[in-house]
C-alpha cells in the first residue's frame, strides 16, 4: 500500500472540500438573499452544469482509459475550476452588480470541479484491493468532511466582518480565501501524485480522432451497462443521489427561510453536520468491509427515506439540529459506500469510462432533484415557509425508488483492484 499516495489524494479531496462547502453556504445565500435571484435560477446554474458534463465527461473518461493521460487530465481540469472560482470571487467582491456574471463563473466552477471526480474518483481503483475498498474510501471521504469544516473555521471572520479584505464586504468576502486555499493545498496532489503504472503505455493522444469518439459513445455507454449490476446500480445511484445533492444545495436557504437563523448559527450546525459525516464515512467504511458494501448501503438508504420527512414535520429548532447532526453520519456514509461499490462493479479498463457516468448519475440527477425542488418551492409560495418543509419531505421519494433498485444489485469484491 503507498500511503503516499493515499494521503496525497486524502489531501486533495480536503482542498476541494474547502472551497465548495464555502460556495454552498455563502455564494448560495449571496444570490438568493442578498441579491434577490430566484431560488429556480440558483437551481438551474446545477442543471446547466449537469448537461455540460453529459456532453463531455463520458468522452473523455473513455479516452483517458485507452491513452493512460487520466492523471494530465484531472490536473488540467483542476486548474481551470481554480480559475473559475478566481473569477467568481473577484467578481462577487468588485463587480458585485454583475450577478449573472458571478452565476456563470460558478457555473463553470463547479462544472470543472464535479469534471474532475471522474478522473480522482478512478484513482480508488490504484489505492485499495478488494477487501479494504470500503477503508480507503472512507479516509478519502472523511478528508473531505473535515476540508468542509475547516473552511467553515477559515471564513467564519470574513463572513461577520471581523476580518476585511477588499471590495464588497458581508458574504462575498470568503469566496477569495477559499479559491485561494484550495488551489494552494491541491498542488502536492498536482505534483507528486504517482500512478503505480508508467503513463502513456496506451494509444497516443494525438491518434485520438473526437469526431469518432462521440459518435461511439452509445456503444461503448450500452457495453457498460451490460456489465453484471452496473446499469441498475447506476440507475440506482442517481435516484438517491438526486434527493441528498439537492436538499444539501438547498439546505443553507432552508435554515435562512424556515428558521431565520444567523449565518453564524448556520456555521455552527453546518460544522457539527460535517463533523458526524467525517466519523460516518470512517466506520461505514469499516462496516462495509466487514458485512458488505450492499448490506451498508441499503441500511443508510433506509435511514435516508426518515430523516428527509423528519426534517420537513420538525417544527423545533432544537430537534431539527438532532436531526441533522444525526443526518451527517449518513451523508458520509452514502458516498463512502457508493464509491467504494462503483469500484467494486466496473472493469478495471473501464474505470474512467465507468466514473463519468457515476458523476453523471450523481450530476445529472440534479436535472430532475432541483427542478422538483424548485417548482414546489414556486408553486406553493402561498404557504410561505411550509412550501420548503414539503420540498425537502418530497426528497425521500427519490431514496424509496434508488433503494428499491439496490435490492436488485449484487456487489462482490473487485479483486483487481492492486495495492501499490
Amino acid at each position: 500500500m503507498n500511503k503516499k499516495n493515499i494521503f496525497l489524494w486524502t489531501l486533495y479531496d480536503f482542498a476541494n472540500s474547502i472551497v465548495i462547502v464555502v460556495f454552498f453556504l455563502y455564494f448560495s445565500q449571496w444570490l438568493v438573499v442578498d441579491k434577490g435571484v430566484p431560488d429556480l435560477w440558483y437551481n438551474l446554474t446545477f442543471s446547466i452544469g449537469s448537461l455540460l458534463l453529459l456532453l463531455t465527461a463520458p468522452v473523455l473518461g473513455s479516452i483517458a482509459d485507452r491513452t493512460g493521460k487520466q492523471r494530465d487530465y484531472f490536473n488540467r481540469i483542476t486548474v481551470i475550476a481554480f480559475a473559475f472560482f478566481l473569477l467568481a470571487s473577484l467578481t462577487a467582491l468588485f463587480f458585485s452588480k454583475h450577478v449573472f456574471t458571478a452565476m456563470l463563473f460558478f457555473l463553470l466552477a463547479n462544472y470543472f470541479y464535479q469534471f474532475s471526480f471522474v478522473f480522482y474518483n478512478a484513482l480508488l481503483h490504484f489505492l485499495a484491493s478488494g477487501d479494504r475498498l470500503g477503508r480507503i474510501s472512507g479516509i478519502g471521504q472523511a478528508g473531505n468532511w473535515l476540508g468542509q469544516i475547516a473552511g467553515i473555521l477559515i471564513t467564519i471572520p470574513f463572513a461577520s466582518g471581523a476580518v476585511y479584505l477588499f471590495g464588497e464586504a458581508g458574504r462575498a468576502q470568503t469566496f477569495l480565501p477559499a479559491a485561494v486555499l484550495f488551489f494552494l493545498l491541491a498542488l502536492p496532489m498536482l505534483l507528486f501524485f504517482k500512478l503505480p503504472k508508467p503513463e502513456g503505455t496506451g494509444q497516443p493522444a494525438d491518434k485520438i480522432n473526437w469526431s469518432e469518439e462521440y459518435k461511439n459513445q452509445w456503444s461503448q455507454f450500452k457495453e457498460l451497462i451490460r456489465v453484471p449490476n452496473m446499469g441498475v446500480f447506476l440507475l440506482s445511484y442517481f435516484f438517491f443521489n438526486d434527493a441528498i445533492i439537492t436538499a444539501s444545495n438547498n439546505f443553507p436557504i432552508y435554515l435562512q427561510n424556515v428558521f431565520a437563523v444567523s449565518d453564524s448559527t448556520k456555521s455552527a450546525l453546518l460544522g457539527g453536520i460535517l463533523l458526524t459525516s467525517a466519523i460516518g464515512a470512517l466506520c461505514s467504511g469499516w462496516v462495509a468491509d466487514n458485512i458488505g458494501l450492499k448490506k451498508t448501503l441499503t441500511v443508510v438508504l433506509g435511514s435516508w427515506v426518515i430523516i428527509f420527512p423528519a426534517l420537513g414535520m420538525t417544527t423545533s429548532f432544537p430537534i431539527f439540529v438532532a436531526v441533522c447532526v444525526l443526518m451527517g453520519f449518513f451523508f458520509g456514509a452514502t458516498w463512502t459506500v457508493s464509491r467504494a461499490a462503483m469500484t467494486a462493479l466496473c472493469p478495471k479498463d473501464k474505470l474512467n469510462f465507468g466514473f463519468s457516468f457515476y458523476t453523471l448519475a450523481e450530476r445529472v440527477s440534479t436535472l430532475v432533484g432541483p427542478l422538483s425542488w424548485g417548482l414546489i418551492t414556486t408553486l406553493f409560495i402561498g404557504l410561505g415557509p411550509t412550501r420548503y418543509k414539503i420540498a425537502i419531505s418530497f426528497m425521500a421519494v427519490f431514496v424509496v425508488i434508488g433503494l428499491f433498485l439496490l435490492r436488485k444489485v449484487e456487489i462482490g469484491k473487485n479483486e483487481n483492484a492492486a495495492l501499490q
